[in-house]
């Protein structure tokens, strides 16, 4: 099982990073999240989703995805991490609400009427932790 190294553990504290998830036309589609770190070594991120977004709709047809995280400060240093979505409902914002809460945001005011959320887990198939200073 792949695992974020210690080395890069930092990233998953990271205010953003980018969503690569595959358009309904086959190519990549990257969208910039809001993510926390996960519960656990196989889904070390986890996102907050709104249903009406085409990343969310391109999960649900196909759940290929990677998270790249940057870091900042140091732009040779980044993180990637490629695997599959699993999605669950967030129909009562519980998830959604420690993201606000990380974010100082109301995720609920992101979203129009009829609009649900989603918990986007990233289960790791493939981590590469990058340091192009070494």
């Amino acid at each position: 099982m792949p695992h974020v190294p210690e080395s890069h553990r930092d990233l998953l504290d990271a205010d953003v990073a980018t969503l690569a998830t595959v358009g309904p036309d086959g190519r990549p589609q990257l969208s910039e999240v809001w993510f926390l770190k996960g519960e656990d070594e196989e889904r070390p991120v986890a996102l907050s989703l709104s249903t009406a977004r085409q990343k969310t709709k391109n999960l649900l047809h196909d759940p290929k995805c990677t998270l790249f995280v940057l870091d900042l400060a140091v732009p040779q240093r980044y993180l990637e991490i490629r695997g599959d979505a699993e999605i669950e409902p967030d129909d009562d914002y519980r998830f959604a609400e420690g993201v606000g809460r990380k974010y100082g945001a109301n995720l609920r005011a992101f979203d129009g009427e009829g609009v649900t959320r989603v918990v986007v887990r990233i289960r790791a198939e493939r981590i590469n932790a990058i340091d192009m200073r070494r």
